[in-house]
């Protein structure tokens, strides 16, 4: 416990080191890898988000973790996410990696077994309505719950109907 409050100099050199050698790997591979490496476009690219802070943090603070085994981590996580990415482009496969987008309202109407199915409360999407500054349900057209977890309200600004190449692959039940 000690151990808590001491300083060295040598350990914040080891420190700065691991950080700038870490972020130059980050900003390379991103730079690499493109800006889909920190997108929350589905639940593996938020995994890896998520993996990347680890290994960072990791690598940064632990003496047991070595600049070279973080690169080395980086490196793996992403190319696992250009791996994904690439095999994702086949159907069957980003079904099985992907959540499908769910309706949780279709107009004014607020469907709760999808609330059930996707887990959201009704005041998670009385939120959401607010802060699409909804003030009545019938300016609703539709409401949808992405797949990185977002909720999406599209307002019944007109009275043209959704564009079906926006609802081509959102769950309606």
């Amino acid at each position: 416990m000690e151990d808590w409050f001491t300083f060295s100099w040598n350990a914040l050199g080891a420190i700065c080191i691991s950080a700038l050698g870490i972020y130059v790997v980050v900003i390379g591979m991103t730079r690499l890898c493109g800006k889909r490496s920190f997108s929350k476009m589905s639940s593996f690219d938020f995994a890896m988000t998520v993996a990347v802070g680890s290994i960072i943090a990791t690598t940064i603070l632990s003496k047991s973790v070595s600049l070279m085994d973080g690169i080395i981590g980086i490196v793996a996580v992403y190319l696992l996410q250009l791996g994904a990415a690439y095999i994702r482009r086949n159907d069957t496969i980003k079904n099985l990696m992907d959540n499908k987008p769910l309706l949780l309202m279709k107009g004014p109407v607020i469907l709760e077994d999808n609330l059930r199915k996707g887990r959201v409360a009704k005041s998670d999407l009385r939120a959401k309505l607010r802060e699409a500054n909804v003030v009545e349900l019938s300016e609703v057209k539709a409401v949808i719950f992405e797949t990185t977890g977002d909720i999406s309200v599209l307002h019944k600004s007109h009275e043209r109907p959704i564009d079906d190449f926006l609802m081509e692959d959102v769950a309606e039940s």
